[in-house]
C-alpha cells in the first residue's frame, strides 16, 4: 500500500539475482558457516532497506506535511533515527565491510544527518568482537604454527576491535611484549560479495530517492578496502610514515615484526597510552589538550601539504597520547591500513584553496575549487564542507571567529537540508578529496572533544605548510638561479607576513580580554 510496485520489483529481483549468484562461492570461502554466506547477508541488507523505505514512505512522506513545517522536520528527525538504528543493527550483524562503511558514515559529521552520524559513532570504539578461538585459528593458518608455540601468552580480551580486525596484547617466549592484529576470519571471503551487495542497495535507494547519490561511497570503499585487508601493505605504510617523521621526537609509530606478520596477521611493538578523546586520562596525567591539538594539527598539515601521504583513519581509537619523561606529550599513531597518496597537482590546488579561504579571497576560492572539480557558485558550499564552518564565518575570517557548539549544530542542521547539493559536490569533486574530507571531519571531532576548536595556532601552522608546499613546487619547476632566488625570498616574505599577522591577532585578543 505504502511501497510502490516499482520499489517491490527492484528489491525482489535484486535479492534473487544477487543471492543465487553469490551463495555457492560464499559457502566455500567461509568454510560453510551459514551465518556468513552471501544469501543470508544479502537478505539482511535487503530487508533493512525495505524497512527503511517503509518508514520514510509511510511515516514521513505519507503524512502530507509541508516540507518546510516544524512538524515535518521533527518527524524527519525521528525517521532518520529509526532508520539509522536499523542500519547499525545490520552493520553489527554482517560485520566486516559493513562495519567499515558504517564507520565512514560516522566520520561524515557535516555531510550527513546527525542522527545517522551519532548512531554510527559507536562503531569506532565498540565494533563486534571475534571469539578468541577463531583468532587462534587465523594465527595458526597464517604463521603455520600453533599460537602457543610462538607466544607465551595472548590476552583473550582484545585491546581494540575494528571493522576488519582486532588487536590482542601478547608476550613472546623471551618476555617481549607485543601487539598482534588479527583479521576477522570471514572478512576476506565476504568482502567482494558485500561490496557488490552494497552497490545494488545504493542503486535501489537512488531509484527510490533521486536525491540519494552515494555511489561515490561505494566506489571509495571498493578501492580502499582491499588495501586495508592487506596487512603487509599496512606494515609498509607504518614504516614509510615513521621514516618521513623520523626527526619528530614526539611521534611514535609501532615497529613491525615482519617475522611474525602476514597479509592477515600483523605483529607490532606494544605501545601504551590513552585514547585522544579520553578526557579523564588526559586530566589524570596532566596532559595539555592544546598541546595535543597543536601537535596533531602540525602532523596532519605536514602530511597533507608537504608530503602528500596522509593517514586517513584518525578516529580516536587510532590515536593515543602519553606523557613522556620530559613532561611533554607523545602522539602514538596506530592503524596504518588506509593512506591517501596525493598527487602534486592536487596538493598544490588544495593548499591554494586553503590560503584563499584564510584570506577570504572569493575569486581564489572559486578558481581553486574549479581546479578540484567543483565549478560555478557551488564553490561556497564546497568551502563550507572543507572547513566545517558556515559561509558567514568564512567571510568574517575563520581564524578570527571561534567555533562554538551553536555553530556546529547550525552547520549540521543546515547541511542536511542541502543533501542533493552536497551529493553533487561529492560526485564531482576530485576523488582524492573524499579521504581528505573524511580526515578533516575526524580531526575536527577530536578538537571538539578536546575543546580546542577556537585555537589559532592550527591555522598558523596550516598557513605555513600551505606556503611551503606552493613555493617548493614553484622552486622545483624553476630552471634559472635568479628565479629560484626570487622564489626563496618570496617564500620567506610570505612566512614572515603570516608570523606577523598571527602575532598581531594574538595581541589584539589579549588586549580585548
Amino acid at each position: 500500500m505504502f511501497i510502490s510496485s516499482k520499489m517491490r520489483t527492484i528489491i525482489k529481483y535484486s535479492l534473487i539475482g544477487g543471492a543465487l549468484g553469490s551463495t555457492a562461492l560464499s559457502l566455500q570461502r567461509n568454510q560453510y558457516e551459514w551465518d556468513s554466506i552471501g544469501i543470508v547477508r544479502l537478505s539482511r541488507a535487503a530487508i533493512t532497506v525495505f524497512k527503511c523505505g517503509v518508514i520514510y514512505k509511510r511515516d514521513l512522506y505519507g503524512k502530507g506535511f509541508d516540507k518546510k513545517s516544524k512538524e515535518y522536520k521533527e518527524l524527519k528527525s525521528v525517521c532518520h533515527k529509526r532508520c539509522a538504528e536499523k542500519l547499525l543493527d545490520l552493520c553489527c550483524a554482517n560485520r566486516g565491510v559493513y562495519i567499515k562503511v558504517g564507520q565512514h558514515i560516522a566520520a561524515l559529521d557535516y555531510l550527513l544527518p546527525s542522527e545517522y552520524v551519532q548512531t554510527m559513532k559507536v562503531l569506532h570504539s565498540n565494533a563486534p568482537t571475534t571469539d578468541i578461538k577463531d583468532i587462534y585459528k587465523v594465527i595458526k593458518e597464517d604463521l603455520k604454527k600453533d599460537p602457543f608455540e610462538i607466544f607465551e601468552s595472548i590476552e583473550p580480551e582484545p585491546l581494540g576491535t575494528a571493522s576488519l580486525a582486532q588487536v590482542h596484547k601478547c608476550k613472546l617466549k623471551d618476555g617481549t611484549v607485543l601487539a598482534v592484529k588479527v583479521q576477522h576470519p570471514y572478512v576476506q571471503g565476504n568482502s567482494r560479495i558485500d561490496m557488490k551487495t552494497m552497490e545494488y542497495l545504493v542503486k535501489i535507494m537512488s531509484w527510490i530517492f533521486p536525491e540519494f547519490k552515494f555511489q561515490w561511497l561505494v566506489d571509495e570503499s571498493k578501492k580502499n578496502i582491499p588495501q586495508e585487508l592487506n596487512f603487509a601493505q599496512e606494515g609498509k605504510n607504518a614504516e614509510k610514515i615513521a621514516e618521513m617523521f623520523k626527526n619528530v621526537e614526539w611521534l611514535k609509530i609501532p615497529a613491525v615484526r615482519w617475522d611474525l606478520s602476514t597479509p592477515r596477521v600483523l605483529t607490532m611493538d606494544f605501545l601504551e597510552g590513552g585514547q585522544v578523546n579520553d578526557l579523564k586520562y588526559i586530566k589524570e596525567h596532566d596532559i595539555d589538550p592544546y598541546e595535543i591539538s597543536s601537535k596533531l594539527g602540525k602532523l596532519y598539515s605536514e602530511m597533507i601539504f608537504i608530503h602528500g601521504f596522509v593517514h586517513s583513519d584518525p578516529h580516536p581509537g587510532n590515536i593515543l597520547v602519553k606523557k613522556n619523561p620530559k613532561g611533554a606529550c607523545d602522539i602514538i599513531l596506530l592503524d596504518h591500513g588506509l593512506y591517501a597518496t596525493l598527487k602534486d597537482e592536487f596538493r598544490i590546488n588544495y593548499a591554494n584553496l586553503w590560503l584563499s579561504i584564510l584570506d577570504r579571497d572569493r575569486k581564489g576560492m572559486r578558481q581553486f575549487s574549479g581546479n578540484l572539480g567543483i565549478s560555478g557558485d557551488i564553490y561556497g558550499l564546497f568551502a563550507c564542507m572543507v572547513t566545517g564552518r558556515t559561509w558567514d564565518t568564512i567571510v568574517k575570517g575563520i581564524d578570527k571567529e571561534s567555533f562554538s557548539k551553536g555553530e556546529k549544530d547550525f552547520v549540521q542542521q543546515h547541511f542536511t537540508g542541502l543533501l542533493p547539493q552536497i551529493s553533487t559536490v561529492l560526485e564531482n569533486v576530485n576523488r582524492q578529496m573524499l579521504l581528505i574530507l573524511k580526515t578533516n571531519d575526524l580531526m575536527r571531532g577530536i578538537e571538539h572533544t578536546l575543546r580546542t576548536s577556537a585555537r589559532m595556532g592550527a591555522f598558523k601552522v596550516m598557513s605555513q605548510c600551505c606556503v611551503h608546499s606552493i613555493y617548493r613546487e614553484r622552486y622545483r619547476k624553476c630552471q634559472s638561479k635568479v628565479g629560484k632566488l626570487k622564489i626563496t625570498l618570496a617564500e620567506i616574505w610570505a612566512l614572515l607576513k603570516i608570523r606577523l599577522y598571527y602575532t598581531f591577532l594574538n595581541l589584539s585578543l589579549f588586549i580585548r580580554n
